[in-house]
């Protein structure tokens, strides 16, 4: 640990000791990113799942000092990949290269690139090219990259939060669906509030730079996210749940009307890993041991927004995925 007053260690971790040190988190990180509380709180609870976020927003909205300073405040070992469209796979993978010893002997070398931390920052993932954003599939599903077939571990936890500008402005690529099915949550990041605003031009024009204060570790990051695991889901939840990914597809047969006009593809079994892993966490930070229909509801937008594929009938209808994500939690029966 990394609060020297804290009586615990990891391996004691309770549900109360882990509602504690997510309050710490949140407060270390509203010191220094002002307003913006949901994707804050949303960002931590992709990360203690143990899943990938994507942040969508236009440039100047602090996504990238946002990945930093939960980077600062978890103290993860942090790697930062400024994705361009001359970015090479290689470039996030590593390569293998020729080297020589004192002995002049030659041999192959694997030399690790940045892909190889804690937690790495995609930035601008979308101005890379589908070849290199395809280098990520690998790491963000098996933890592990494979070059010149060897494969080779990542260390743990390894979380990839990528940002991303709206696929509309210039010079930028649609990731691919593989891809984005591997985030756990798509969070798009609002324009600020006046007063929020105000605060920025005050904090930021300043000489006064502080740190961020270092709130866990590594090993606490993961015993916080085995702890979310252990939580146990009633079965109407998890039905409840099922029903609610079974509704993204339109050939389903209770899925709403909208649904079967304005939708392409539906949730893969990634929606539903990512609506209870999701709301596990939100339960626990809500100071509940039980996962409740209203969790899974309040995840819904951020899990399954990425996963519901509109047709070409929605664009021109103006029809988001929200709104079709907002209808199917309406139209899903508790029971």
């Amino acid at each position: 640990m990394l609060i020297a007053d804290t009586p615990f260690t990891p391996e004691e971790m309770t549900p109360e000791q882990f509602r504690m040190l997510a309050g710490q988190i949140e407060m270390a990180i509203g010191q220094f990113i002002v307003g913006q509380r949901e994707i804050v709180r949303g960002v931590l609870t992709a990360v203690l799942a143990g899943g990938h976020v994507l942040l969508e927003g236009a440039p100047g909205l602090g996504k990238t000092m946002l990945v930093r300073t939960i980077g600062e405040a978890l103290q993860l070992a942090f790697a930062r990949i400024q994705f361009t469209p001359d970015l090479m796979p290689s470039d996030i993978t590593g390569t293998t290269l020729i080297v020589e010893d004192a002995t002049g002997h030659k041999a192959f070398q694997f030399q690790p690139g940045p892909i190889f931390a804690n937690l790495i920052l995609a930035d601008e993932i979308n101005r890379a090219t589908p070849k290199t954003q395809a280098a990520l599939l690998e790491a963000m599903q098996e933890r592990r990259v494979t070059v010149a077939h060897t494969s080779y571990t990542l260390p743990e936890p390894f979380l990839v939060l990528a940002t991303q500008n709206p696929i509309e402005m210039e010079g930028t690529y649609p990731l691919p669906e593989a891809q984005l099915d591997r985030f756990l949550f798509k969070l798009i990041v609002p324009y600020p509030q006046l007063d929020d605003l105000i605060e920025i031009a005050a904090r930021t024009t300043a000489n006064q730079r502080n740190s961020v204060p270092p709130v866990v570790d590594g090993p606490t990051v993961l015993q916080m996210t085995a702890l979310a695991r252990d939580l146990p889901v009633a079965t109407p939840v998890l039905r409840y749940a099922a029903r609610m990914i079974q509704n993204t597809h339109p050939d389903a047969p209770d899925s709403p009307t909208n649904v079967r006009r304005f939708v392409r593809y539906g949730a893969s079994p990634r929606g539903i890993q990512a609506l209870i892993l999701a709301g596990k966490i939100r339960a626990l930070l809500e100071g509940r041991l039980n996962v409740a229909f209203a969790d899974v509801r309040a995840v819904a937008l951020p899990a399954l927004r990425h996963r519901v594929l509109l047709n070409f009938e929605a664009d021109a209808e103006g029809m988001t995925a929200d709104q079709i994500i907002e209808s199917i939690v309406t139209a899903t029966p508790e029971v």
